[in-house]
């Protein structure tokens, strides 16, 4: 399939801050878009991909877990979510930078596969959890940083390597240090 380039902040804001559309035709473009969007995932190194990542404005999600075969999430949505967790986390929409989160510790979505039959994905404690409220946040127009509490919650990469003795360590007081795309 095809490689497309990741969507960026700030050149690429409009098509990143607007809520995608719904997927109504389950399809052979919706295949192939599926397809090119796991060619770019993994040409890019992430764990999740959106369609509004490679600009294109449909409610779809693929997330491939390391060691896992990738799965789609056509017009997901998280119907429950429960506990809380603080972690570092990154974006191929955000290059260069990573922000402390707060995200779920339990989620449970729902949405179609790709031929349109309901699915329900639920994870607990681990990155497929945060996997699901990062993809999900971006067809509803959200980035990572929107949940960063404060600017000096963002750091860059350099700054991360750095200071490592400063607390955004790993095993500090985060649970993680991923770039969940």
């Amino acid at each position: 399939m095809a490689v497309h380039p990741i969507t960026t902040l700030p050149r690429d804001a409009a098509v990143l801050r607007t809520p995608a559309r719904r997927v109504r035709n389950f399809d052979a473009s919706l295949r192939s878009l599926v397809a090119d969007m796991i060619d770019s995932m993994n040409a890019a190194h992430g764990v999740g991909i959106a369609a509004p990542q490679i600009g294109i404005g449909l409610r779809v999600v693929v997330i491939g877990m390391p060691g896992e075969r990738p799965f789609v999430m056509v017009n997901p949505e998280v119907v429950k979510r429960s506990g809380e967790r603080e972690l570092i986390e990154g974006c191929l929409s955000v290059p260069g930078y990573r922000g402390r989160v707060t995200r779920s510790t339990r989620v449970l979505a729902k949405a179609q596969d790709l031929s349109g039959r309901e699915i329900r994905v639920r994870a607990e404690d681990d990155l497929l959890a945060q996997c699901l409220e990062h993809e999900i946040d971006h067809i509803n127009g959200r980035v990572y940083i929107d949940h960063v509490p404060s600017i000096e919650q963002l750091w860059t990469l350099d700054e991360m390597i750095a200071d490592d003795d400063d607390e955004v360590d790993v095993g500090d007081e985060v649970d993680e240090d991923v770039d969940v795309e």
